[in-house]
C-alpha cells in the first residue's frame, strides 16, 4: 500500500478531520482515506452526470424553422 504525506495542512482543517474521525471511531488516517474515496466518487458522479446531460441536450428534438406547433395542429384537427 502506498504512503501519502500531505504538508501544510491548515490547523483548523486538521482539527475538523480529527474531530470527525473521533466521532466515527476511526483513526485520522482511516478518516482521511474515507474522505478521499468519497470526494473521488462525487467527482466521478459529477462527470458522469455532466456527460449524461450533454448527451440529453445533444439528442433533444427541436422543430424545424416554420414547422407548425402541436397546439395549432390539435386546434385544426378539432375544427374538422
Amino acid at each position: 500500500m502506498a504512503t501519502l504525506h500531505v504538508r501544510s495542512v491548515p490547523e483548523d482543517l486538521y482539527e475538523r478531520i480529527q474531530r470527525l474521525a473521533q466521532s466515527r471511531s476511526r483513526s485520522l488516517s482511516a478518516e482521511v482515506i474515507t474522505l478521499l474515496y468519497q470526494a473521488l466518487e462525487e467527482e466521478e458522479n459529477r462527470k458522469r452526470q455532466g456527460k449524461l446531460l450533454a448527451d440529453i441536450r445533444r439528442r433533444r428534438f427541436t422543430l424545424p424553422v416554420g414547422a407548425p406547433d402541436s397546439v395549432e395542429l390539435l386546434h385544426e384537427d378539432r375544427q374538422r
